[in-house]
């Protein structure tokens, strides 16, 4: 069997809980012991801040792991070093050696790719990892590393009946990741925050929290994509990025003050901002005149702050084509993306995909295609610009099919 077939072959079931990646990393050493690390969780935007924090701390000078989920296109996209994946190489040698180890401790797909991000991390010699949390906190697998730094993006309404059911009980999940002593940031709100505010104090953590400890001023569109003010302990500095959506400009405030509370200078924060990239969230790709945009948007919030954002940089009229998976709460994602414009249902190839059929109701007059890149096809014949969301799945089968690879049966 493929080493990366024997891995894909282990998808499909959640096992929360930190036994298992404790025993195999004592297994491999404990290679998670090598370097620094920060922990980023949170419902929305902790992929964007991972990324940003590694580029601030590249830009610092720093050699830097970097582990995200889940990949788009290639596997390999979730281990990265000074920005780049993991080699095939690497991987299939990373994967024969873990998989004795990690089926001897019954790891599951997740537990046994973080293994294997720890464990190339440390072979690589970095001197700071950016760990993404999968799901939750307290119970996920990069739990097993130790940060000297922790970050909780947001408290939202996703995986609510593994994590849930109230907002609070997702929220004391993911404050699993604080430490006694160890300084962790939040843009939470509301009832979320009120229980970060709460487990912080439990443990002695010191919590940062935007719009107190540092704070945003004018957040407005740019020529390069966003532009935001930071205030932080009496300084006010401006920064550009790339990235689309007036939502980024709190993940990047995190990843900011995240960078210096690790000892990155402005100009490194500055640097890693400007150069930040998140494919597939509001990711712009040219097609042959038109224009397709790749969002990741796959919970209530995600809708609403790509709506949002939609209108924010004039980018509507548009046309939809969704997909979302099953389990979801479709019906407050569809009022969110309700009145946009046309609307094409598809599905990605996945047992987890809803019918696109079953979605007609809250989609009314909307079309159906099933195979994705068709659904973009017909998108485009009705506007000039076509935005896919939904779900990451899809938005990775999309790309997969723009470069001529065939889809991935996905779970994780």
């Amino acid at each position: 069997m493929h080493p990366l077939a024997w891995l894909y072959a282990r998808q499909g079931v959640v096992t929360l809980g930190l036994e298992r990646i404790r025993a195999l990393l004592r297994r491999l050493g404990n290679p998670q012991e090598a370097y620094p690390v920060a922990l980023v969780g949170g419902t929305n935007g902790k992929g964007t801040v991972a990324r940003a924090l590694a580029a601030i701390l590249e830009e610092a000078g720093l050699k830097v792991g970097l582990y995200t989920s889940p990949h788009l296109v290639d596997f390999r996209e979730r281990l990265a070093v000074g920005g780049e994946p993991v080699s095939q190489d690497q991987l299939h040698r990373l994967l024969e050696e873990v998989r004795p180890h990690a089926e001897a401790v019954g790891a599951s797909f997740f537990e046994a790719t973080t293994a294997l991000a720890l464990l190339h991390f440390a072979r690589q010699g970095v001197e700071f990892a950016v760990l993404e949390v999968g799901l939750g906190g307290r119970l996920d697998a990069t739990n097993a590393a130790e940060p000297t730094l922790s970050i909780v993006t947001n408290i939202g309404h996703d995986h609510l009946e593994v994590l849930g059911p109230t907002l609070r009980d997702v929220a004391r999940e993911k404050a699993g990741i604080f430490r006694p002593g160890v300084p962790a940031l939040t843009a939470a709100r509301g009832e979320g925050l009120w229980e970060l505010r709460a487990q912080a104090a439990a443990l002695g953590t010191p919590l940062w929290v935007l719009g107190e400890a540092f704070a945003l001023g004018e957040v407005a569109p740019s020529s390069r994509g966003l532009a935001f003010t930071l205030f932080l302990r009496g300084e006010e500095r401006r920064f550009h990025t790339p990235l689309l959506g007036p939502h980024q400009a709190e993940n990047l405030a995190l990843a900011a003050v995240g960078g210096r509370l690790l000892g990155a200078g402005w100009e490194a924060v500055a640097g890693g901002l400007a150069r930040a990239t998140h494919p597939g969230r509001l990711e712009r790709i040219p097609l042959e005149g038109k224009e397709l945009l790749l969002d990741g948007a796959h919970n209530p919030e995600g809708a609403w702050a790509l709506r949002e954002a939609l209108g924010f940089h004039g980018l509507l009229p548009a046309a939809l084509v969704l997909a979302f998976t099953r389990g979801k709460d479709l019906a407050a994602m569809a009022e969110a993306l309700r009145g946009l414009g046309p609307v094409v249902l598809t599905r990605y190839h996945s047992p987890r995909s809803e019918d696109p059929r079953a979605l007609l109701p809250l989609f009314p007059g909307a079309l159906v295609e099933e195979e994705p890149l068709r659904a973009v096809e017909r998108a485009l014949a009705l506007e000039g610009r076509a935005v896919v969301a939904g779900s990451l799945y899809l938005v990775g089968e999309v790309l997969r099919g723009l470069k001529g690879l065939p889809p991935e049966e996905r779970w994780q």
